[in-house]
């Protein structure tokens, strides 16, 4: 695979283009918004695109549109004073700067279109909706739902946290110079554990992990999902094919020439096309304060620039909204 989509970390880490930071006027916009809603904001979930006036923000955000579809798949914009707000009005400044790049979709099984991304001191392990962006555990690479996913930092951890990137359309390419016959096995089903989060009930979805689609190369990856499957019963043992395979992915993914890694700060937007990047976090220590722990806002977003998406994507919790909006086809049990 060529374009320029197929990056390395070693690569984007000699560059500073991918890093970019609000202007002032782009600040004062913010400032603006927030002072004509005055101290009594509204639920966010509830407003919106035409209830904002931003047209310099708007502006950048239909250039981080092109970033991510038909340019390197995602940006990191920095310079939101979040430490001067309330935790509602960076909700508020989160949700609008979301209606600017696509349609924020649910998150979950109850609709919630914004979630916080800290720690609740739940566990994945021995539960089955838990998931895992409510832990301090390592998210090892894998995709979320929807076109792209963008994350807020409000506050960082203590330590640790470092957040990672790696180009699918890199590892397409370093799967087929080492294991070649290893490019039909991700292009068969696997079997994902949906955590209790699928629209229609199910327990289980499957899908391949490389997924070739109208001349574009889309992945659906979840490691820890794909191994949590395999204790239902149901579920067929992974193959010794399927193991190698998810093995390299692996492999690939934890090369540090290969991945971009980068700790955010306070104030940062990371925004990734969930097709084209994978993302990972190391794990992190937290505050004993639960009011000083580790906090970002996140939404998955349906972008109106957004690639067609292959069939098996319409019964997947992460990407049936998308496909829906694009190709009009609901979700089947």
């Amino acid at each position: 695979m060529m374009g320029p989509e197929v990056w390395t970390g070693a690569q984007l880490s000699e560059r500073q283009d991918w890093i970019e930071r609000l202007e002032v006027q782009e600040l004062a916009e913010l400032e603006a918004m927030l002072q004509n809603f005055g101290p009594d904001v509204v639920e966010p979930e509830q407003l919106g695109l035409q209830d904002f006036q931003l047209s310099h923000l708007q502006a950048r955000f239909a250039r981080v549109r092109t970033q991510l579809e038909g340019g390197r798949g995602f940006a990191l914009i920095r310079g939101v004073p979040v430490t001067r707000y309330t935790l509602a009005q960076n909700r508020l400044i989160f949700w609008a700067l979301s209606l600017l790049l696509g349609e924020p979709q649910a998150q979950d099984k109850l609709g919630n279109r914004m979630h916080s991304v800290t720690n609740t001191n739940l566990r994945v392990e021995g539960s089955d909706e838990v998931r895992s962006y409510q832990t301090d555990d390592e998210l090892t690479f894998h995709n979320d739902g929807g076109d792209a996913f963008m994350l807020l930092c409000l506050r960082t951890a203590v330590s640790g946290g470092m957040s990672k990137l790696v180009s699918v359309g890199t590892i397409y390419n370093e799967v087929l110079a080492r294991r070649p016959d290893l490019l039909e096995v991700l292009q068969q089903p696997f079997h994902f554990d949906a955590r209790g989060q699928h629209p229609s009930g199910l327990k289980i979805q499957s899908a391949p992990i490389l997924n070739f689609f109208d001349g574009r190369l889309s992945v659906l990856y979840k490691k820890r999902y794909l191994m949590a499957a395999q204790r239902f019963p149901e579920v067929p043992r992974l193959t010794l094919a399927q193991q190698e395979a998810i093995g390299l992915v692996e492999e690939i993914c934890n090369d540090p020439a290969i991945q971009l890694g980068f700790y955010m700060e306070p104030g940062d937007i990371q925004i990734a096309n969930n097709y084209a990047v994978l993302h990972a976090r190391t794990k992190y220590e937290d505050a004993q304060d639960p009011e000083a722990r580790r906090h970002l806002l996140r939404a998955w977003l349906t972008l109106p620039n957004g690639r067609a998406l292959p069939p098996v994507f319409a019964q997947t919790r992460e990407f049936a909204t998308s496909y829906q909006s694009r190709h009009g086809t609901a979700v089947r049990a």
